[in-house]
């Protein structure tokens, strides 16, 4: 049975990755995988000899003597604690996705463009760059290149020229993601998981990240793409900024940020402190909404703003619901294979088997060479089942370095190919972006900042 399992895993898995080829959005083999793999566990329930107890964080070798109901309560009661802490992760990132959807309604990132001023080429790639490393620590590296694509998209008309920087922006804003608790979603469930600390992750991971942009973008800068200086640029299309628009932006990223405080002085769920940031941000949002403001704002007819000016209804409406469903269904899979001890296996097997590079990590046993493939895997395959896979398989303390070393492979690696990331993937939707183009241009620079980042981590570590 164990098999069958771990074969519909793989299929599902198989998938997922071939999304673009098969023409199915990756949601839906994630969530058949979820139901199948627990309908199987649900069915085959007496054939099992051992269960992984979620709440001991151990496993339960006298599994195969319990009878059939205590079999079915313990399976149930496992159930619902992954989808508790499932639900921890996906309701943090509504609230995120939420706020972000209101900054936009009031045209709050406009403020971002009216600071780039120069038309030269590679001036423009390192504000960029840097917008996308710090702005993706804030709002989340997929939310960041969304907002900055569509930025460049009002800056340089040219796509040929475009594409450049929307490559650079995948980079920057995935090395951005890794060092933050918020900045992406396997870093965000880490973090949740009590995997890793706000304070830790910005000592260990700074530094590697923020190598892992500089190196590529300074690489860039001397590459032709970005010689000489930008052709006028037409703003007459440019969607008035109205005058709200700077305080949503600073209230909506102040309300984010504030997030890991409201963690640290509580000691509450993170998803507890954004919804309370996603409150606030709201009340200010619906009084800036009723103002008189609100009867010219939207120039355009369009008639949800019209029939009711609500902008959180509007923004929830705007949410990215296939996005959360796939994570749903990926991680609720992930713990059907934690919940057999298949992952503990898997671990102990890597363990074993894979060579270690004289530079292993401490207490664990677990070499640098597994989690650099990790990160290489993560440009193949998606990141979020990996690093799933990851909490189940070792079984380390909080803040070990294995686990920072985890957050900065699977969050960089995946710049390696434009499929590689959520940030890859919507740029390669929003701008057209070729697959080989994008691995023949730009994935040898993402190699290049992984692996200096990569260096840099295991210096850094040796420090603190």
């Amino acid at each position: 049975m164990e098999a069958i399992i771990i074969s519909v895993f793989v299929l599902g898995y198989l998938a997922i990755t071939l999304e673009h080829n098969l023409k199915i959005d990756k949601l839906i083999p994630a969530l058949v995988m979820m139901a199948i793999c627990w309908a199987l566990i649900a069915l085959g329930l007496d054939h099992f000899t051992q269960w992984f107890d979620s709440g001991k964080h151990a496993l339960l070798d006298n599994f195969g003597l319990l009878d059939h109901e205590e079999k079915m309560h313990l399976m149930e009661e496992t159930l619902l604690h992954h989808l508790g802490k499932t639900a921890e992760i996906l309701v943090f990132l509504l609230g995120a996705m939420t706020i972000v959807e209101i900054i936009d309604y009031f045209d709050g990132f406009s403020t971002i463009k009216n600071y780039v001023k120069t038309k030269s080429k590679k001036r423009i790639l390192w504000i960029f760059a840097f917008l996308a490393f710090f702005l993706s620590a804030i709002i989340d590296n997929l939310t960041a290149t969304i907002v900055l694509i569509s930025i460049l998209q009002k800056l340089i008309s040219d796509r040929k020229v475009r594409i450049w920087y929307a490559g650079l922006i995948v980079i920057a804003a995935n090395a951005g993601g890794a060092w933050s608790p918020i900045g992406d979603v396997t870093t965000t469930m880490l973090w949740i998981g009590n995997k890793v600390t706000t304070g830790h992750l910005f000592v260990y991971l700074f530094i590697p990240s923020l190598l892992c942009m500089l190196v590529p973008v300074f690489i860039a800068s001397f590459l032709p793409a970005f010689r000489g200086e930008l052709e006028g640029q037409d703003d007459s299309n440019d969607k008035p900024k109205n005058k709200f628009s700077s305080t949503m932006l600073y209230l909506g990223l102040g309300g984010i940020v504030s997030v890991p405080v409201f963690k640290t002085v509580t000691h509450l769920p993170p998803y507890v402190g954004m919804m309370l940031a996603l409150g606030v941000v709201a009340i200010f949002a619906e009084i800036y909404s009723n103002t008189k403001f609100a009867m010219s704002f939207d120039t355009s007819g369009d008639a949800d703003h019209q029939g009711h000016h609500s902008p959180v209804h509007h923004s929830l409406s705007k949410i990215e619901m296939p996005s959360i469903l796939f994570f749903l269904g990926i991680l609720m899979a992930v713990a059907a294979l934690e919940s057999l001890g298949i992952l503990f296996g898997f671990a102990e097997s890597l363990q074993e088997n894979m060579p270690m590079l004289g530079t292993e990590l401490h207490h664990e046993g677990v070499s640098d060479l597994v989690v650099l493939l990790l990160g290489v895997g993560s440009a193949v395959i998606d990141n979020v089942p990996l690093v799933a896979a990851s909490l189940g398989m070792f079984s380390v303390p909080t803040d070990n370095e294995l686990w920072h070393f985890i957050a900065y492979s699977a969050g960089t690696g995946g710049s390696m190919l434009i499929i590689g990331s959520a940030a890859g993937v919507v740029a390669m939707g929003m701008e057209k972006i070729d697959f080989f183009w994008y691995l023949k241009k730009i994935a040898w620079l993402a190699l290049v900042g992984f692996l200096v980042g990569a260096v840099a981590f295991m210096f850094t570590r040796t420090i603190f």
